[in-house]
């Protein structure tokens, strides 16, 4: 098999993966909970809330389903280009860009199906933060986060380590 093909293979599965837990996720909360009801998991930190969201992360841009969907869209070709491009052995990348992939193509998918985007994961920092994600958000998250530390990575590799110059010690 070659390396090409095992890219592309690496691709497949990860964003069936995501899409396959973010969907069946959802689904699961929509039949169980209904708006807004919510489940303690670990208390204070923890819960299960259903929620809906019409706008991109934490709420940002409320009522613009539209044009998140729209958004996405062309985000998600964007992701394939770079995914094309990427070198064949960049596994870190190949990683990186098919969980943002599979996340972005899950949401997408709420909002064609329900016109909003199905949010459970309810995580509170008491007097900090309280905020409702679901698996796709955490997939689009790490994947971001793998980018930026590839990136920085490579950046390193790019560099040359400073050298003694001869005086110096």
């Amino acid at each position: 098999m070659s390396i090409r093909l095992t890219k592309w293979r690496i691709l497949a599965v990860i964003v069936i993966a995501v899409l396959l837990l973010d969907q069946i996720s959802k689904a699961l909360i929509l039949a169980k909970l209904a708006l807004y009801q919510s489940v303690e998991i670990m208390p204070p930190v923890l819960y299960i809330t259903r929620s809906e969201n019409t706008g991109a992360a934490f709420g940002i841009g409320g009522g613009a389903s539209e044009v998140f969907l729209l958004l996405s869209l062309g985000i998600m070709l964007v992701i394939l280009y770079f995914y094309r491009q990427a070198e064949a052995k960049a596994y870190l990348q190949h990683l990186a860009l098919s969980l943002v992939l599979g996340g972005a193509l899950g949401n997408v998918l709420d909002r064609v199906q329900h016109g909003v985007v199905i949010d459970f994961v309810h995580i509170v920092i008491p007097n900090v933060i309280s905020n409702v994600s679901n698996f796709a958000d955490h997939a689009i998250t790490l994947g971001v986060i793998l980018l930026l530390w590839d990136s920085l990575r490579a950046e390193r590799r790019k560099t040359p380590a400073p050298t003694l110059e001869e005086g110096q010690a």
